[in-house]
């Protein structure tokens, strides 16, 4: 089994180990060979990256036939209503395609939170609101593009959990190993 490397990827990283230019990439904060992520996570969103050089475990993680439940908390232009939490939950269109069932909710903003460099812009007269969204699957920009559906442009997006491995403990930039062995065989096999 593979070498299981949890990164909190900031802001503006782009979520490969090549670069294209002055922008930073992961090679620029891991420094273990032969590990590569398993799913990608924006440039312009922060947050947890699973790292490995297993390549079944790095499909079981990325692929959404799999359903392993990633976990965003998500800052959002405006107040959802109920009926937008609701088609949240239940699905939304994006790209011609309807999103799976999703678990969401309202929440705080999230007291452990550090600060985004730059800065999400601030509007006195219009208001944010954090939501906690979890899916089985994930599409391109899917969370961003599914509250965008529901008229609630995502203004920060951070990825707290995949599956058994969470942020907890990571500060922005940091990464641990952790065990590969977080998901249960039929799991880590896909069965």
């Amino acid at each position: 089994m593979g070498e299981v490397v949890l990164l909190n990827k900031p802001f503006g990283v782009l979520c490969q180990f090549s670069g294209d230019g002055p922008r930073p990439t992961l090679a620029d904060f891991v420094d273990v060979p032969g590990v590569y992520p398993a799913g990608r996570l924006d440039a312009d969103s922060e947050g947890l990256v699973v790292l490995t050089g297993d390549g079944p475990l790095q499909a079981r993680i990325s692929d959404p036939r799999h359903k392993l439940v990633k976990t965003y908390f998500v800052e959002v232009e405006g107040e959802p209503s109920g009926e937008a939490l609701a088609a949240l939950a239940r699905g939304v269109e994006v790209g011609g395609r309807t999103t799976r069932p999703a678990r969401v909710r309202r929440v705080a903003a999230p007291g452990w939170l550090w600060p985004r460099d730059p800065p999400v812009r601030f509007r006195k007269s219009v208001p944010t609101t954090w939501l906690e969204i979890a899916i089985g699957e994930g599409r391109n920009r899917q969370v961003r593009r599914m509250t965008a559906a529901v008229g609630l442009p995502t203004l920060r997006l951070l990825r707290w959990s995949v599956g058994p491995w969470t942020l907890e403990g990571i500060a922005p930039g940091a990464w641990r190993v952790a065990p590969a062995n977080a998901l249960p065989d039929s799991d880590r096999h896909g069965r």
